[in-house]
């Protein structure tokens, strides 16, 4: 992709309209059939405005690899989507703008993601999860209905806060869970519509800011217990309690929350989301379900899964990988070009917005077998190897990748393992749900179903 000077630069084509709204609209109650329609229609870069801001549309991987890892020091996240993000997750690891915070708080943060600290929590996972099983044994005894998407989200918090900072918030996961889902909700519509500002006072802002407190209540509670004991359990939360800048001084309480916000959320809501699209997508397609469970029976033979197990269950890890190719856990992502530049022939202009999402990518043609259809097996060895590494995402990718994306996807092939090995899931009758992209993608009404034992 060489440069280009404006002058002999393609303009990206989009849709005009009369109407300041129009496309606004169309995105904030459409957005993923708004940007399907866009890519038929325009191809793999096209440009629309939203509410105040315009926007650049890519859905290519390399147009995306372009921006993430090529050239990704001519952008960073000084973009809506992260602007507005803040009053939720502060200056996290996930929002902050780029350059020497951000990398920073990347070095910083590291080390409780490293491979031999995550094999160690292997156990901590499969033993929260077979807790939870302890309660499904009464729903399958009773053939009782219950919404797996729930226990998915309560489950994966409760793996992320013990792993990460050693305390179980058990007693808190519904309302914390309840609090994001609420702030999550105002942010999408405020970024279609920023007005009111959230300084003025009103229902909805005060709903807004009611649920960051019960949020907030959660995170400054952690702090404030670890404070009083004065201990380094070596977790992620001793790290940095104990971290200082160069001036010596450590971090301070918001500082603090803003890091633990960010990764209760990141941690927590990407996990539940994937495995609640997972448990869907398998009562909708038996076979794959029936090859999952011959992979569980002959690799763990009735045992728990431990990390150890995890590079023979080579299914497990096609089957998830799979839903978040159909379902990615983050559904849109944001750079901002902070000079000019040129993608494919096209001029970028500096500050430029530019958006893609995963759900359009993980969907072009050009690069997968079967698109649309639940199909693991775009994750074996031979079809992967045939694929641009940019045509998948799920964690993001370049410098920026996400920092907790082995962590991730350990814990959920142990989740997977543990749970599938004993039950067959079912979907209830009569259960209809839609797509909610909200800061993640998640099943509205979540996913009704029922269990037996194998």
């Amino acid at each position: 992709m060489t440069m280009m000077t404006p002058l002999r630069c393609k303009t990206v084509p989009g849709p005009r309209s009369f109407n300041p709204l129009k496309h606004t609209l169309a995105f904030q109650h459409r957005p993923l059939q708004f940007l399907a329609e866009l890519q038929k229609q325009y191809g793999d870069i096209a440009q629309f405005r939203l509410a105040i801001w315009p926007m650049v549309f890519i859905s290519h991987p390399d147009y995306i690899k372009h921006v993430l890892q090529d050239n990704h020091r001519n952008y960073d996240k000084d973009v809506p989507m992260f602007q507005l993000a803040r009053p939720l997750v502060g200056d996290g690891l996930a929002t902050v703008v780029g350059g020497n915070d951000w990398l920073r708080q990347r070095r910083l943060v590291q080390p409780a993601f490293h491979r031999q600290r995550i094999a160690a929590l292997g156990t901590l996972m499969t033993d929260a999860t077979k807790a939870m099983l302890q309660q499904w044994d009464t729903y399958a005894r009773e053939r009782q209905v219950f919404d797996v998407a729930e226990e998915m989200a309560n489950l994966t918090l409760r793996t992320v806060s013990r792993s990460l900072f050693s305390v179980d918030v058990s007693a808190k996961t519904n309302s914390f869970c309840q609090a994001f889902l609420q702030a999550s909700a105002f942010l999408v519509d405020y970024f279609c519509m920023p007005f009111p500002p959230l300084f003025i006072s009103t229902p909805r802002n005060r709903r807004f800011w009611s649920a960051i407190q019960t949020m907030n209540a959660v995170a400054y509670e952690i702090i404030r217990n670890r404070r009083q004991q004065q201990e380094d359990v070596g977790d992620l939360l001793s790290i940095l309690l104990n971290a200082v800048d160069e001036n010596g001084q450590g971090m301070d309480d918001k500082q603090l929350r803003d890091e633990i916000v960010t990764l209760l959320v990141a941690g927590h809501e990407t996990s539940a989301n994937a495995l609640a699209w997972t448990w869907y997508l398998l009562t909708q397609h038996p076979e794959a379900e029936e090859r999952l469970h011959a992979e569980l029976d002959q690799i763990l033979a009735g045992c728990i899964p431990t990390v150890e197990d995890l590079p023979q269950l080579d299914y497990t890890r096609m089957v998830l990988e799979e839903a978040m190719r159909l379902y990615p856990p983050v559904w849109q992502l944001m750079r901002r070009a902070i000079q000019d530049d040129e993608i494919d022939g096209y001029h970028i202009p500096a500050n430029s917005s530019i958006l893609w999402s995963p759900y359009i990518s993980h969907r072009h043609s050009d690069f997968w077998e079967k698109p649309e259809q639940f199909y693991p097996d775009h994750f074996s060895e031979e079809l992967s190897a045939k694929r641009s590494r940019h045509a998948y995402m799920a964690f993001s990718s370049g410098p920026r990748i996400c920092i907790g994306n082995t962590f991730a996807m350990t814990g959920m092939q142990l989740i997977l393992a543990t749970i599938a090995q004993q039950y067959r899931v079912s979907l209830a009758p009569g259960h209809h749900f839609e797509l909610e992209p909200l800061l993640g993608l998640r099943p509205k009404n979540g996913v009704l179903v029922s269990i037996e034992h194998r």
